[in-house]
């Protein structure tokens, strides 16, 4: 009896140990098929991002190069057309027609992809965009930075594209009297930091709304760059963002 009991036992043991084996290694399947997964859905949101970037440069490029030029040319013939003295105020009106077009497509075209930002870097570049928006618009931007660090050229696109992103929000939805960011270096951490005193909104919205879109493609550069974003937004109470990037 003694034996049978300890042969029963000892079966037992074996196929409770035989199951623990075999969940552990489901268990290890399963998480290396969710990080692979991960690594997959990181490839591909990369091989989107870059050839969104690729194009925005080719247009810009397209727009500076080829139809920049071309209605140069086309103003500097309309700006000295001899008219009659009856049709001179529509010359004229034509004229400053196509320097408002020329003025918009230098702006299109600096948007797309600045040169500021593949020469000098995001820094530079983003305090060109806020010099360039204070004054024409209500909210004032202001920019503090500190202990800057370089950045691959991939990188500094994702860090100004995500500021771009915040700072066109604000703009457009907030109804901010300020905008303030910064950015400082710590412990081989870029910290950025963007607080607005506007309206402020429901988070639940915004993730699950038609303008949950941009905070997606915040958190997919973020993740793109291996930091982290994190929101703070109450209605009536502005909102702000804290990035972290590893440098």
């Amino acid at each position: 009896m003694y034996t049978l009991s300890t042969t029963l036992n000892t079966s037992i043991l074996i196929a409770a140990g035989l199951i623990t084996v075999i969940l552990l290694l489901f268990l290890v399947a399963v998480v290396m098929q969710h990080r692979r997964n991960i690594q997959l859905w990181k490839e591909k949101l990369d091989a989107e991002v870059r050839t969104l970037e690729h194009e925005r440069v080719r247009i810009a490029a397209d727009l500076h190069d080829d139809l920049g030029p071309l209605l140069a040319t086309v103003k500097f013939q309309v700006s000295n057309l001899e008219v009659a003295k009856a049709d001179e105020p529509q010359l004229i009106q034509a004229d400053d027609r196509l320097e408002e077009i020329l003025q918009r497509l230098r702006e299109i075209a600096h948007d797309l992809m600045p040169t500021t930002l593949q020469r000098k870097g995001v820094y530079f570049a983003l305090e060109e965009l806020v010099d360039n928006l204070n004054g024409k618009i209500p909210t004032r931007i202001t920019v503090h930075s500190i202990d800057t660090v370089a950045f691959e050229n991939e990188k500094a696109v994702h860090l100004y594209r995500i500021l771009q992103e915040i700072i066109h929000n604000t703009i457009k939805h907030a109804q901010a009297q300020k905008l303030d960011i910064t950015l400082q270096s710590k412990n081989n951490m870029l910290l950025v930091e963007t607080v607005d005193d506007g309206k402020g909104f429901q988070q639940t919205e915004v993730r699950t709304g038609r303008n949950g879109r941009g905070l997606l493609n915040l958190l997919n550069r973020c993740e793109l760059m291996g930091g982290s974003l994190y929101l703070d937004s109450q209605p009536g109470k502005g909102t702000r963002y804290n990035i972290e990037i590893p440098v």
